[in-house]
């Protein structure tokens, strides 16, 4: 009997499946791979194309939206060089109308202290004249009463009276007038 097992196994080998699993096992795998090279590969294709596609369209946006932003860039920069460039006109500008706003004031409140001074010279002058047409009436009645004390008659002629205080009064100005350059000498 151990022959006769022998003999059997000789005749079938146990890693070789059969012929009939050979057979099925190949129609099997002919049903899978037409299924596959008719449905799957070409849905499988369509789909990483149409990834492929929408990656490239995105690559060329994003490379589009770069050079835009680019472009915006070199715009921006370029009125960022002219907006200083203006700022510093206008600053200038404003210095310049500084300078000058600050001379009119000047030349105004120089004006104006000139005008205040002259007034203050005119009201002075003014005021001396009075004062000094005042005195002159005071000196003169006094002048008239003591030439009355003096002369013993009364001076009640003011013709004569005024002629004789214009006199004394000139009198005492050429004395003023005289005495100051005296010293100076």
């Amino acid at each position: 009997m151990p022959e006769l097992v022998l003999a059997a196994e000789a005749e079938t080998n146990p890693f070789l499946p059969a012929i009939y699993d050979i057979t099925w096992s190949l129609v099997v795998l002919l049903v899978v791979m037409v299924f596959f090279v008719r449905f799957a590969i070409p849905r499988f294709r369509q789909i990483l194309d149409d990834r492929a596609e929408a990656i490239e369209g995105n690559i060329a946006k994003a490379d589009d939206a770069q050079r835009k932003a680019e472009a915006a860039l070199e715009q921006y920069t370029a009125q960022l060089a002219v907006a200083r460039v203006e700022a510093g006109q206008i600053r200038e500008q404003a210095r310049a109308d500084g300078q000058r706003i600050l001379a009119e004031l000047r030349e105004q409140a120089t004006s104006e202290a000139n005008r205040i001074t002259a007034t203050a010279k005119a009201q002075i002058e003014a005021e001396r004249q009075s004062a000094v047409q005042s005195l002159r009436s005071e000196v003169g009645s006094l002048a008239i009463d003591l030439a009355s004390g003096v002369i013993g008659e009364s001076l009640n002629d003011d013709a004569r009276a005024s002629a004789m205080v214009e006199r004394f009064l000139a009198d005492i100005e050429a004395t003023e007038n005289t005495a100051p350059s005296a010293g100076k000498n």
